[in-house]
């Protein structure tokens, strides 16, 4: 049974921030001081990546995945103090943005305080040891679910992060993590602050597939819904990057979006995204900068939350190492995706996006999609394969503004000169 996820989760602009690699410091404060432009942006919620200390047993590089965590009750010292945490969270507030943190409860760090003191709440291998059931994690070990005290103590160490004013969880590979523990967190959640949001890292479909085959818990997206608001894309990911490469028609991505709005509950969200943490930054994976804003576009305009990943308004091509310091190289000035994002986020709050009703067509080298609700409707168009000529379009001639640039865009007998940028056009239902 899925849960009663509000309409409005849809609507949501995300924006992802690995605190080591944010600032010049990778500190909290750095953070808090970026604020202000963040919310500029678009944005409605922050994420950060894991603020926890991580481990140092068999750690990958120098600085160690922030997944790899020593301590859920605490802050990374590096990041700060947890009265620094604190005033992040108040500063966010007081601009309006919710905060969202990492909760990776599938693993620990192998000398985490969990791992020390009860290492009886850990999987292990044939031999004994503590171990991870995904062999390359292998600076992490794998808590074994079940337990009522690590119940107890998981979720103790939740509502501690929801007292100091978090607002939402990102849970890390939620599917491999047992269904019922997460119904029971959510309730948990629930009694201290009732409007809270949660966002599943549901896995790749061959990835469910393999757990499963080795005998192990993975849920299904579908499943999911029973206890969280939004779960990833990654079910259809792998025909997203085919298209983006080249090697799946453009109609072979719209069929899984419908397939999605088929198996799924009525009221379920996806989180779209072209980047994150684990996945390469969009403009290394298309020939052209107006390719990747229309990918990024589409992504925007299709229905559900959308993520932003910290870096991506400057248009960068490196995705920073998870192991080692690897600050982002902000530009100085305008970043060359600001606007472009800006307006796009300004878009997932329009009245025909929010009460509207969205549909999807796929040419051979565009898409074109549209909302429509109340007394508007909403027009994109695209060219995510960089192609020429005029396509038709459901609008009257005339002169219409691109919603995106506010360049002009012409509709003469049907047909519109289809650009190498995206183009959204707001017309009178």
């Amino acid at each position: 049974m899925a849960i009663d996820t509000p309409a409005a989760i849809n609507t949501l602009v995300i924006y992802e921030v690995f605190v080591r690699n944010h600032g010049p410091n990778g500190t909290f404060a750095d953070v808090t001081a970026d604020l202000p432009r963040i919310k500029a942006l678009g944005a409605d919620v922050v994420w950060l990546m894991p603020i926890h200390p991580s481990g140092h047993i068999k750690r990958k590089g120098t600085a160690g995945s922030p997944y790899a965590i020593a301590d859920y009750r605490a802050v990374n010292p590096a990041y700060g103090t947890e009265a620094d945490f604190q005033q992040l969270t108040d500063a966010a507030h007081r601009l309006g943005l919710k905060v969202m943190i990492d909760v990776v409860f599938n693993h620990t760090a192998p000398d985490s305080v969990l791992a020390r003191q009860h290492p009886d709440w850990f999987y292990h291998d044939p031999i004994g040891r503590p171990a991870p059931r995904v062999a390359d994690w292998s600076d992490v070990v794998d808590l074994r679910h079940g337990h009522p005290a690590l119940t107890d103590y998981l979720i103790e160490s939740l509502l501690k992060w929801v007292r100091l004013g978090v607002d939402g969880f990102r849970c890390d590979v939620a599917s491999l993590v047992p269904l019922d523990f997460w119904r029971q967190a959510r309730a948990a959640v629930a009694e201290v602050k009732p409007r809270f949001i949660w966002l599943a890292e549901s896995v790749h479909l061959q990835f469910v597939r393999h757990i499963r085959q080795r005998g192990y818990i993975a849920h299904a997206d579908a499943e999911l819904y029973a206890a969280f608001d939004l779960t990833y894309d990654y079910d259809i990911h792998d025909e997203w990057r085919a298209c983006v490469a080249g090697q799946l028609p453009l109609a072979g991505y719209a069929r899984m979006l419908e397939f999605q709005e088929g198996i799924y509950p009525a009221n379920f969200a996806k989180l779209r995204f072209v980047e994150n943490h684990d996945q390469p930054r969009i403009v290394s994976l298309t020939p052209t900068l107006a390719q990747a804003q229309c990918w990024t576009a589409l992504a925007a305009f299709l229905p559900g939350a959308f993520l932003i990943y910290a870096g991506q308004e400057a248009a960068l091509a490196h995705l920073p190492t998870l192991f080692e310091p690897d600050p982002i190289d902000w530009p100085a000035g305008e970043l060359p995706f600001s606007d472009f994002l800006r307006r796009l986020a300004a878009l997932k709050k329009d009245p025909a996006v929010v009460t509207g009703q969205f549909e999807l067509t796929a040419g051979d080298s565009h898409f074109e999609a549209c909302w429509q609700g109340g007394s508007s409707v909403l027009v994109g168009l695209f060219n995510v394969r960089g192609g020429l000529g005029v396509v038709a379009v459901p609008l009257p001639d005339g002169r219409y503004t691109n919603l995106l640039d506010d360049s002009p865009v012409m509709v003469t007998r049907g047909m519109l000169a289809l650009p190498p940028e995206p183009v959204i056009i707001r017309r009178e239902a």
